[in-house]
């Protein structure tokens, strides 16, 4: 297994063997986010900003209106909070094809302090207009991801784990802009006792937590959603049609993340199914080792096996 933030270096590297457009900004962060191996392969392409995340994007900016193709790199929080003004105005609005390579993401950093957490990212980002919001689930799609953002003619956020998890995918996958992912059918499809939709890395120990699940007998479809923004509504309501309970699971606020994402589409179509939304509540995290906060916040695969079985049986009878 290999963490996201090394696939990004390794990935980036890679394809700027070919692309002389790619360029790396980075805050302070490069040993951290990876980009150090960008770095050592094209220093000529490479910029040290410093911790001055407002200049980075500015820089990268203008950049783009080169013709280059600039990928952002710092911590998550550092870039859609810090420097979301200059995002917002010199990115968003003009449509700029300027990459935000967001590492160290979501709870797990709490070593780092929980300043250094970002918790409601997703939600910030998928409401900026023009704005691409991706999170995979596992080393090979965010290869993947990567590979598609660099061709990409506007806005990215990339949000990116600091750790390595389970393989979700296997070498054969191909990544397919707004589309939503079945896992798992539920053995009945839709008629699953339970929908599950998770995102990003989370949906690594969700599919941990959906087997545990189903050792009990119980029928659960699975669903991952790498795009957050923009979403193919109908791909994700055929996968939702006809579910009388479904749970969202995400290592992100409750609030305007991935659970709402979900919750418009189930209203969209006027579906009657019942919603329950994993994740953090409307609270900050804290500092901690991973294993404390995934367990305290109700994210390790134990916790969320639990708020599955929960949903079941609270499920409205039809």
């Amino acid at each position: 297994m290999k963490a996201q933030r090394a696939v990004w270096g390794d990935t980036l590297t890679e394809l700027a063997e070919t692309d002389d457009r790619i360029v790396v900004v980075d805050g302070d962060l490069a040993t951290s986010t990876m980009a150090v191996t960008f770095a050592n392969a094209h220093p000529e392409r490479f910029i040290q900003a410093g911790i001055a995340e407002q200049n980075m994007v500015g820089i990268a900016f203008g950049m783009s209106t080169l013709g280059y193709r600039p990928w952002l790199s710092s911590f998550g929080v550092f870039l859609t909070n810090r420097a979301l003004d200059q995002v917002r105005m010199l990115v968003s609005q003009t449509k700029a094809p300027v990459r935000l390579a967001a590492a160290y993401t979501g709870l797990l950093n709490g070593a780092s302090g929980k300043t250094h957490q970002d918790i409601e990212d997703l939600s910030v980002m998928r409401a900026l207009p023009n704005m691409t919001v991706l999170a995979p689930a596992d080393e090979t799609e965010a290869a993947a991801i990567i590979q598609w953002a660099a061709e990409h003619d506007g806005p990215v956020y990339l949000r990116l784990a600091r750790d390595a998890v389970a393989d979700v995918f296997d070498s054969g996958y191909e990544f397919r802009i707004g589309q939503p992912v079945l896992l798992r059918d539920g053995g009945d499809g839709a008629a699953a006792e339970v929908t599950v939709v998770s995102t990003g890395v989370q949906t690594s120990r969700t599919l941990e937590a959906v087997s545990a699940v189903e050792t009990s007998g119980r029928s659960v479809r699975h669903v991952h959603l790498p795009t957050i923004k923009p979403l193919d509504d109908d791909a994700l309501w055929a996968l939702l049609d006809g579910a009388r309970t479904v749970v969202t699971v995400e290592e992100h606020s409750v609030v305007g993340g991935l659970g709402d994402v979900v919750a418009a589409v189930l209203a969209g179509h006027a579906s009657g199914a019942r919603l329950t939304k994993v994740g953090l509540a409307d609270s900050w995290a804290e500092s901690g080792p991973n294993d404390f906060l995934l367990d305290k916040y109700g994210l390790s695969a134990d916790r969320v096996a639990a708020r599955i079985r929960d949903a079941v049986g609270e499920r409205v009878p039809s």
